[in-house]
C-alpha cells in the first residue's frame, strides 16, 4: 500500500449531465459490488441496489432510516465512496460515512467520521469530520466545512486514508484534513480494527442549527446514493499498512481548502478547550488562519465568496 495518496487520487472532474452519474472512478483501486464487501444493517426496503450492485440507494422516511456496513473489520487502509446527497429541504437529516468499532468496544470505541448535515431550503449541507480513539468522546476533534460545490447535484468522492501514523480525509482529489499521530494523543489515536459504515438517519435534535430545525417528513423520502465503493484495506491479519506522505502540491491544496472552507475547528475553540490540545500547536502558529476564527471556534461572520456563506449560519 505504498504511496497511497499518489496512487489513489488522480481524479478527473465530474462531467455534468442531466441525470447525475458517479464521477470517473479513482485510479489504482478496485470498486466493489455491494455483495462483495458489504451487508445491510437496518432499513429494510429503504436500502435498494441499482442493477449490477455497484450503486446503493439509502432512504430516510417516517418509518426508518437505512444503512450498510462492511462484512469485515480492518486495521488501516483506504476507504472511499462517491456520494450524492438529498436535495431541497433536508433539515435534521444526517448522512454518515465512517469507520467504527462501537459494536465491539462499547466503552473504548474508535471512530473516523464524515458526517453530512442537512439544512433548510436554500442553505447548504455542511460536512463534519471527527476522530475518536479509545472512547475519547469527551475530547471531540470536530471540524466543519462548507463545500465549493452543491453536493446534491452530482456525486463526489469522499475518502479516508488511515495508517499507523496518520489519518487523511479527502474530498475528491483534495486532502482536507490530516491528523498525525503524536505521543500526547496516546490511545486517542484510533488503533483498533474497525468496520466501515454508511447510514442515513434522523438527527433532528442537533444536526441543523443545534436542533432548531428538525426533519420535516412531508419532504420524505430523503435519498442518498453511494457508488464507487472502495475497501482497499489491511485486514486484521496482517495488521500493518505503509505510511504515506502527501505531496507538496497536495499540501498546498489542503491549506487552500482549509483557509477557504473550514467553518469550525476545535483547535480554535477556547470555550471548550481553554488550552488547545497538543496537536493544535501548528494551527496556533499560523496567525492569518487563527484570526479567521472566534473564541467559539466558529469562522467569524463574513459575507463570503464561493458557493454560499454557510459558515455564518453554523452552530455547534
Amino acid at each position: 500500500m505504498a504511496s497511497l495518496a499518489v496512487l489513489f487520487l488522480p481524479i478527473l472532474l465530474l462531467i455534468l449531465r442531466a441525470e447525475a452519474r458517479p464521477p470517473p472512478p479513482l485510479h489504482g483501486v478496485r470498486h466493489l459490488a455491494f455483495e462483495e464487501g458489504y451487508t445491510q444493517i437496518f432499513g429494510s426496503s429503504n436500502l435498494a441496489l441499482h442493477p449490477g450492485g455497484k450503486r446503493v440507494r439509502l432512504a430516510l422516511d417516517q418509518s426508518t432510516g437505512s444503512g450498510f456496513a462492511s462484512q469485515g473489520l480492518f486495521l488501516h487502509g483506504f476507504f472511499s465512496a462517491a456520494i450524492k446527497l438529498p436535495a431541497a429541504y433536508a433539515a435534521g437529516v444526517v448522512v454518515a460515512f465512517y469507520l467504527s468499532n462501537g459494536d465491539v468496544y462499547e466503552k473504548t470505541h474508535d471512530e473516523l467520521d464524515f458526517e453530512f448535515l442537512g439544512n433548510v431550503r436554500g442553505r447548504d449541507w455542511r460536512v463534519q469530520t471527527n476522530v475518536y480513539g479509545n472512547g475519547s468522546t469527551h475530547a471531540g476533534r470536530e471540524e466543519r466545512y462548507d463545500l465549493p460545490f452543491d453536493p446534491t447535484e452530482d456525486f463526489h468522492h469522499y475518502s479516508i486514508l488511515w495508517t499507523h501514523q496518520r489519518i487523511i480525509f479527502y474530498v475528491d482529489e483534495t486532502p482536507i484534513r490530516e491528523v498525525v499521530r503524536t505521543a500526547s494523543m496516546g490511545a486517542a489515536f484510533p488503533s483498533k480494527p474497525m468496520s466501515l459504515y454508511a447510514t442515513i438517519w434522523d438527527g433532528s435534535s442537533w444536526a441543523t442549527l443545534g436542533g432548531r430545525y428538525g426533519v420535516d417528513y412531508k419532504y420524505a423520502p430523503f435519498v442518498a446514493e453511494f457508488a464507487d465503493l472502495v475497501l482497499h484495506a489491511c485486514a486484521v491479519d496482517p495488521s500493518t499498512c505503509d505510511a504515506t506522505v502527501t505531496s507538496a502540491e497536495q499540501r498546498s491544496a489542503m491549506a487552500a481548502f482549509r483557509r477557504g472552507h473550514m467553518s469550525y475547528s476545535y483547535c480554535h475553540d477556547r470555550r471548550r478547550y481553554a488550552a488547545p490540545l497538543d496537536e493544535c500547536a501548528a494551527a496556533e502558529r499560523v496567525p492569518a488562519v487563527a484570526r479567521l476564527f472566534g473564541p467559539d471556534g466558529m469562522r467569524r461572520r463574513h459575507r463570503g465568496t464561493g458557493h454560499r456563506a454557510a459558515a455564518q449560519d453554523d452552530v455547534m
